[in-house]
């Protein structure tokens, strides 16, 4: 069958995805534009998780297809979607791995050979973006989880990824730090970098929103673009 070409940034066509013999997600069509912040709420166990790893390939569907730039996401590698998008877990630990925040940020780079000179560049302006100047010697084990949380998504931007999916970004943080995160949100967001958030926090949710995708039972119930 002839896959039809389709503009929009990432493209779920006649998706269906069983978890555990249930039937999540059932011929689900969904579109995502790159210049957009997009909420997508619901309840616990709605598929506001489990449609994000499809997105990016941690996960397999049964039938259809997950395009990328008109990329079938099943034919891409990991690392590949990696360099396309960004992927914040709920826990920042997961995905950090250096000893010390410098460390972290410089570790891929040392490994793929780059001079330390473009290292140092590159290390440099990150830590300015994310504002991690002060703490750029700490421990990673020792960071609070808003500290975490930025050193998690500078790596991320190590890459120069064209769009960004984040779950439940404000867990654990207090208000002076989810204001920080709404901050970075919105100049990340305001570099032209497209943003799909999962979220319960429902005022954060409306702060930086620019469409909202309420999910239920693997279905779309409600779709809002907002003025």
């Amino acid at each position: 069958m002839k896959k039809l070409v389709n503009d929009k940034f990432i493209s779920i066509s006649n998706l269906i995805f069983s978890y555990k013999k249930n039937n999540l997600f059932n011929n689900f069509n969904l579109s995502l534009d790159n210049n957009m912040f997009t909420s997508i709420i619901g309840e616990n166990g709605s598929g506001k998780t489990t449609l994000t790893k499809l997105i990016c390939g941690m996960i397999t569907p049964n039938f259809g297809n997950v395009f990328i730039e008109n990329r079938d996401v099943s034919k891409m590698n990991l690392s590949e979607v990696g360099n396309i998008i960004g992927y914040l877990f709920q826990n920042p630990e997961k995905q950090i791995f250096g000893e010390s925040v410098i460390d972290e940020l410089s570790f891929a780079m040392k490994f793929n050979g780059i001079s330390i000179d473009i290292i140092n560049g590159k290390v440099e302006h990150i830590l300015e973006k994310f504002d991690l100047e002060e703490i750029k010697d700490q421990k990673c084990h020792l960071l609070s989880h808003g500290e975490k949380q930025r050193v998690a998504l500078s790596t991320i931007f190590l890459k120069n990824p064209k769009y960004l999916i984040l779950d439940e970004p404000t867990t654990g943080l207090d208000v002076l730090r989810k204001e920080m995160l709404y901050k970075l949100l919105n100049n990340i967001k305001n570099d032209g970098v497209g943003i799909l958030m999962i979220s319960h926090d429902l005022e954060f949710v409306d702060k930086l929103s620019d469409r909202i995708i309420m999910l239920e039972n693997g279905r779309v119930i409600k779709d809002e673009y907002c003025s």
